[in-house]
């Protein structure tokens, strides 16, 4: 089945499966590798990107379905050499250390803050609890969103 996309600006056509899950088109396909596979069970947000501006686990979402839609991964932040404000937090803060669920933990903390331009740290918890981190222990990853936001509660 053709489909097209736009991933972070540029157009992408492509025939694939019907069965294709999104987060594998974006890898395997069009080659942005920054997205990953976690679980493939939805449970981990590693694999979490933006469709039209919201946060969506592109391992729930098939290839199919987002023909024609607006696709932004952890790649189309950046604005040439200048990083989005909140990758400039995670790494001012620390809130990383495997990074392997960074590019989704990133993606979702945008789309928190999109929602809540002004969480508390327990909002910021609670709007994070489906990205799971197996290395941080959260705490860094929470400064860095409050600091994205404006300064920590």
């Amino acid at each position: 089945m053709e489909i097209s996309v736009e991933v972070n600006g540029a157009t992408h056509t492509s025939d694939v499966e019907p069965r294709t899950l999104l987060v594998h088109y974006i890898r395997d396909v069009v080659g942005l590798t920054g997205t990953n596979v976690g679980c493939d069970t939805s449970s981990c947000g590693a694999c979490t990107i933006h469709v039209n501006g919201e946060a969506v686990k592109s391992c729930t979402m098939l290839a199919v379905q987002a023909d024609g839609q607006s696709l932004t991964t952890i790649e189309g932040l950046a604005n040439g050499d200048q990083m989005h404000p909140m990758q400039e937090a995670f790494m001012e803060c620390h809130a990383l250390q495997c990074g392997y669920c960074t590019p989704g933990m990133v993606m979702a903390s945008i789309s928190l803050l999109d929602e809540n331009p002004n969480p508390t740290e327990a909002e910021v918890r609670e709007g994070l609890e489906g990205n799971l981190c197996r290395c941080t222990g959260y705490h860094n990853i929470v400064k860095a969103v409050l600091s994205a936001a404006g300064g920590a509660k």
